[in-house]
C-alpha cells in the first residue's frame, strides 16, 4: 500500500472532495513505466483539482499533481531502465491520468524526461511546471528576436511560481525586468530575484484603453483577462508577449489595435504537450541558468498531508513562490 491524495466525486450532487488515502499498487492506471515518486509539487491547477473550485479533473477517482520526479522501478519502455532518474510535467497527469501527489505513478514512458545530471529530484520539483513554463516563455520570446538591448520585459503574476522564475531567468540573462504584483509587501523578495522595477497589478487588472502609452518591449503573462489586454495595449511597436496562464481569467477583453497598429506579437505557450526534444532543451537551459541557492529562495517544502490545506491558501493568493511536496514525508 502507498499514500496518495485522491479526489473522488459523489454521485448524488456531483461534488468532488479530496483526501489523503492509502492505495493498492494494483489500482494504478495503465502505463509502461512505474516510477517511485520522491518529490512532487502543488500548482494552481492542482489546487483547483483538490478544492473542486475548477473543472480540472476529467475522470474520477483522480490522483492530482501535474509534476513528479523520482526513480524508475519497472519499465517496459525501450528508453527507460530501472534506476533511471526522471521527471514528468504535463501530458494530462493530475487531470485525465493519475498524477504526482502519490508515492508511486504508472505512466507512459514517452511522457518522461531524463533528469539533467546537475539536478536532483528535489531541485527539479522546486523548478517544476512553473519554472519549465517560464523557460518555455523565455525561449519563445528569444526565438522571435528578444534580446536584452530591445527594452524592458514585464512579468505579471510576479509572486507566483511562473512569475518568480520568469523574473529570475530574465535577470540572469541580463534583461531589465518590471514586475507586476498585487503584494507590494513582497517587493524585497522580487528585487532579490532580479526585478529592477515593481508596479502594482491594479494598473493592469481593470478595463483599459485599446492602446496606451508604450512602456515595455516584451512581457511574460500568467494572468490573462484584462491584465493581458492591458499588457498588449502598453507594449512597444514590434514587441512580444508570451501568454502562459489565466490566474485572472480565461477571457481576453482586448482589441486588435496593438497587433495592427504597433505590430505586437502574442505568443501562446503550451507547456502540456511539448515534444521530447523541446522539453530536453528547456530543462537543460533551466539546469544551467538557475542558481541552486535561488531554488531555496523561491520554493518551500511541505508534506503530502499538508497539501489539502495548502491548496486553499494557494487559491487565496497567500502563497509566495513554489510549494514542493515530499510525498514520502
Amino acid at each position: 500500500m502507498f499514500n496518495a491524495i485522491v479526489v473522488q466525486q459523489t454521485e448524488a450532487d456531483r461534488r468532488s472532495h479530496a483526501a489523503l488515502t492509502q492505495l493498492d499498487p494494483e489500482s494504478l492506471p495503465p502505463g509502461d513505466v512505474l516510477v517511485r515518486v520522491e518529490w512532487s509539487t502543488l500548482n494552481y491547477k492542482d489546487a483547483l483539482a483538490i478544492t473542486g473550485k475548477g473543472a480540472v479533473v476529467r475522470r474520477f477517482p483522480m490522483v492530482p499533481g501535474i509534476d513528479l520526479a523520482g526513480v524508475v522501478e519497472h519499465s517496459e519502455h525501450p528508453e527507460w531502465t530501472v534506476g533511471d532518474r526522471v521527471l514528468l510535467n504535463g501530458w494530462g497527469i493530475g487531470e485525465a491520468h493519475w498524477g504526482g501527489l502519490a508515492q508511486y505513478a504508472r505512466v507512459d514512458g514517452d511522457w518522461l524526461t531524463r533528469l539533467p545530471p546537475s539536478l536532483n529530484t528535489h531541485q527539479a520539483m522546486a523548478i517544476g511546471t512553473a519554472g519549465y513554463t517560464a523557460m518555455l516563455s523565455l525561449l519563445a520570446l528569444e526565438r522571435h528576436g528578444l534580446t536584452p538591448d530591445r527594452g524592458e520585459v514585464l512579468v505579471t503574476g510576479a509572486n507566483g511560481g511562473v512569475g518568480s522564475y520568469a523574473i529570475a531567468l530574465l535577470a540572469a540573462r541580463g534583461y531589465r525586468v518590471v514586475a507586476a504584483t498585487g503584494r507590494p509587501q513582497e517587493s524585497t523578495f522580487l528585487e532579490r530575484l532580479g526585478a529592477a522595477e515593481i508596479i502594482d497589478r491594479s494598473e493592469l487588472s481593470g478595463p483599459g484603453k485599446p492602446l496606451a502609452k508604450a512602456q515595455w518591449f516584451a512581457a511574460i503573462d500568467s494572468v490573462g483577462s484584462h491584465t493581458l489586454a492591458n499588457v498588449c495595449a502598453r507594449t512597444c511597436p514590434d514587441g512580444l508577449i508570451a501568454a502562459c496562464g489565466l490566474a485572472q481569467g480565461m477571457d481576453f477583453p482586448a482589441t486588435v489595435a496593438p497587433f495592427i497598429l504597433r505590430g505586437v506579437s502574442l505568443l501562446g505557450i503550451n507547456s502540456v504537450t511539448r515534444p521530447a526534444e523541446e522539453r530536453r532543451h528547456a530543462w537543460a537551459r533551466l539546469a544551467g541558468d538557475i542558481e541552486p541557492a535561488l531554488l531555496d529562495e523561491i520554493s518551500r517544502d511541505i508534506r503530502l498531508s499538508e497539501t489539502l490545506e495548502a491548496a486553499e491558501r494557494l487559491l487565496a493568493g497567500t502563497v509566495r513562490g513554489r510549494l514542493v511536496v515530499d510525498v514520502n514525508g
